[in-house]
């Protein structure tokens, strides 16, 4: 029998490793749901348009770039004080590569009712892949560690204010450069907060309830 008040070793590996899989599972969906809004081209969200215009200049795949940008933000924690978790450093390395897969496979949509499925589906989808990897519990995206430690390094800088202006930012950085901004970006500008908030609930992990103490005997 466990001592009591400490969690069963067993079962905080069997934790890890579901957190794990969620984690990946996640990023997975979240890099499929990228290829869809890409695949779309009615607009993509503000990191996206920012990164599919660096594509278009650099010649380097979506993906890559999706990469590169995550670990050149990562670099950014290092004064804010922020330290990543494993789900951080995956982030990093499988949402790009998710993708590029999913690129090679999704074709271009022609029709309008295809396009606008393939919109409604990414944003959803993305949604959804959000709410998996956070509830995992392993660590924010790099992106979202930017917001919340800017936040943190500036008291009088709101979570909601470091977002918005991180956010117009890149999406005005990434329109000069030729991303595509359009009825996509808006939808996720104002649904993916909505969204998430629905999923987060169904797949958040929680811890367990602490151990029973064992009656002492008479």
């Amino acid at each position: 029998m466990d001592a009591p008040g400490k969690t069963n070793p067993i079962s905080l590996r069997h934790r890890f490793g579901r957190r794990f899989l969620q984690l990946q599972a996640g990023l997975l969906v979240y890099g499929f749901s990228l290829a869809l809004l890409v695949r779309a081209h009615l607009g993509l969200d503000p990191w996206d348009v920012f990164q599919q215009g660096i594509s278009r200049h650099t010649g380097l795949s979506f993906g890559t770039v999706v990469c590169a940008v995550g670990a050149l933000v990562l670099l950014l924690w290092i004064p804010l004080r922020q330290r990543p978790g494993l789900g951080t450093i995956s982030n990093v390395v499988v949402i790009g590569i998710a993708a590029d897969l999913a690129l090679r496979v999704v074709p271009d949509a022609e029709a309008w009712w295809l396009r606008g499925a393939l919109m409604v589906g990414g944003v959803v989808l993305n949604a959804a892949a959000t709410g998996l990897y956070i509830g995992a519990r392993m660590g924010p995206g790099p992106r979202d560690g930017l917001m919340t430690g800017l936040s943190e390094r500036f008291g009088w800088l709101s979570i909601r204010v470091a977002r918005t202006s991180i956010e117009v930012t890149v999406l005005a950085a990434g329109f000069l450069l030729g991303g595509s901004v359009g009825v996509a970006t808006l939808l996720y500008a104002f649904g993916i907060g909505p969204l998430t908030q629905l999923f987060l609930p169904l797949f958040a992990v929680r811890d367990p309830a602490p151990a029973a103490a064992t009656p002492a005997l008479a």
